[in-house]
């Protein structure tokens, strides 16, 4: 991953101030409050001293503690597009703290690594749709957070959308146009990054879930044999450098880094980026949580990706007090699969159609893909962002596609419009005999083959273990799947492989079908 692509959140400071009163940069001029749900404000002032608050037509005062501290909440806000101004107000202070220009929406953060960073500017050359959107700018009803010297929101003009992630405001821009309301969104993202560096680290310490994977991962790790390894590894670095460095040349290659003992970060502090990017807004009311990561993995020894995740959902959620906040996460890896029309700009770089099905025994692993669809089912309220069809690579150039797939996601699981977000989605299985009879959900409009009239992509096995391709055959609502090879089946698989491309169920509505494994 480019580390150097990088959109950061500023470390939480008392930057705006007036005589004794301190307000978090997370408020400033041209900010969104969330809509429908009381809203925080809080800061530092001299002790006992009363502040008062002033938005819309609510005026509400509270006492700061014997540490300075206070906090004001408002109630409930209907969303609007009227720049208004909130005032804070303290017994004693000469001036009062002025914010303009603020509205009420909807607010998003969004985080993760560089698919989550990358710029508006380094994509639109590649992107024309992303392009197109970006030439319409100024939108005066969608407001941006992005790090700098003084943190601050700003409103989306074409010099602040260049500078803002790319995935965030795509996602942003759709829901704005579809909900008809403000829309605030805040990033905080670094490319490069695992899962571990992005969890509150008392949550890690304290995870029950989190220590058993180490646990069980300690049982069978060999770690004397993985000092052997990187001892020789080390050696043989050595040899190369001192080489180089006789001939006055530069080494080649990184220092083997030394392995780590289970349950500790090989990718630094445990928390660090939760820390700097994260906690600083953490109370600033939000809608929910856009999440691009998992190239990176976890970052912690014998902690999986599943694990990490699902303490990670938990820890934020619980760090901002706000009940069970939507995540939705893009599925990894990027890509993998085919398009059912690549006329649609959402998918126009989905892979093509490939017929020709692989040796089942070399068609690799799906455990990475599986792995988000089973966050999904496993963790109240998170929702995944199919990607398969939306184009491949490490950093896809579409990401005006996937933006507004992630929208269409929220749109349909958060906010309830309606909005066709998925593909079938496995819901049970039957066996009947040699068959197995699949039901789905999400069946939208009706299951379908795309790409040629013959539906695959489906295997099964039998107690043996052996997978082996099966044929299948649409019947309403359901598909039946039957292989010679495996008279008493046992377990099922659709699509179980980092490259997807022949496998070809989908709703008429142009959504594929969602990878799985099931049964016994």
């Amino acid at each position: 991953m480019n580390t150097k692509c990088v959109v950061l959140f500023a470390i939480l400071l008392p930057l705006h101030v007036d005589a004794a009163v301190k307000v978090p940069g997370v408020f400033s001029d041209h900010m969104v409050l969330q809509r429908d749900a009381t809203v925080a404000i809080w800061g530092e002032a001299d002790p006992n001293q009363t502040i008062t608050v002033k938005f819309a037509d609510q005026v509400v005062s509270a006492r700061a503690n014997q540490d300075g501290k206070w906090r004001i909440e408002l109630s409930s806000l209907d969303a609007s597009t009227e720049a208004r101004t909130l005032t804070i107000a303290a017994d004693g202070a000469k001036d009062n703290t002025i914010y303009k220009d603020v509205l009420v929406g909807d607010v998003w953060v969004g985080s993760g690594q560089s698919n989550m960073a990358g710029r508006v500017a380094s994509y639109v050359k590649k992107d024309e749709t992303l392009a197109a959107l970006v030439k319409r700018a100024p939108f005066p009803e969608i407001r941006l957070m992005v790090s700098g010297p003084n943190l601050s929101w700003s409103t989306a003009t074409p010099q602040a959308v260049t500078s803002f992630s790319s995935l965030h405001f795509a996602f942003g821009q759709r829901l704005q146009h579809e909900l008809d309301v403000p829309i605030g969104l805040i990033v905080g993202a670094v490319g490069g990054t695992p899962s571990g560096s992005w969890i509150p680290s008392t949550t890690y310490a304290n995870s029950e879930k989190c220590k058993a994977a180490v646990a069980q991962f300690a049982r069978t790790y060999d770690r004397q044999a993985d000092l052997r390894q990187y001892e020789a590894k080390l050696a043989t670095w050595k040899e190369q450098a001192a080489a180089a460095r006789a001939k006055g040349e530069k080494p080649s290659g990184r220092r083997p880094p030394q392995p780590y003992q289970p349950g500790e970060s090989s990718r630094g502090k445990i928390g660090g980026l939760y820390e700097r990017y994260i906690e600083p807004v953490v109370g600033f009311r939000i809608r929910g949580v856009l999440w691009d990561q998992g190239e990176g993995r976890t970052g912690v020894v014998g902690v999986d990706q599943h694990t990490m995740m699902s303490e990670l959902f938990r820890g934020w959620r619980e760090a901002w007090g706000q009940g069970s906040f939507p995540f939705v996460f893009v599925q990894k890896p990027s890509g993998g699969g085919f398009a059912f029309s690549n006329d649609n700009p959402i998918t126009r770089n989905g892979d093509p159609f490939v017929a020709q099905l692989p040796d089942i025994a070399r068609s690799g692993s799906g455990d990475q893909r599986f792995l988000y669809v089973r966050l999904m089912r496993d963790n109240p309220n998170t929702w995944m962002v199919p990607a398969s069809d939306l184009g491949s690579g490490i950093h896809p150039t579409n990401k005006w596609g996937y933006g507004n797939r992630a929208a269409e996601v929220a749109l349909s699981q958060v906010y309830r419009t309606g909005v066709q977000a998925y593909g079938p989605t496995y819901r049970s299985h039957k066996i009947d005999g040699n068959k197995v009879v699949i039901l789905f959900d999400y069946v939208g409009k009706g299951l379908m083959a795309a790409g040629n009239s013959k539906l695959q992509g489906f295997a099964l096995t039998g107690d043996d273990g052996q997978w082996h391709w099966a044929e299948c055959t649409i019947d309403g609502d359901t598909v039946v799947v039957w292989a010679e090879n495996v008279p008493q089946p046992t377990r099922i698989r659709y699509a179980y492989a980092q490259k997807r491309q022949w496998a070809n169920l989908f709703n008429k509505d142009g959504l594929p079908a969602l990878a799985f494994e099931a049964g016994k």
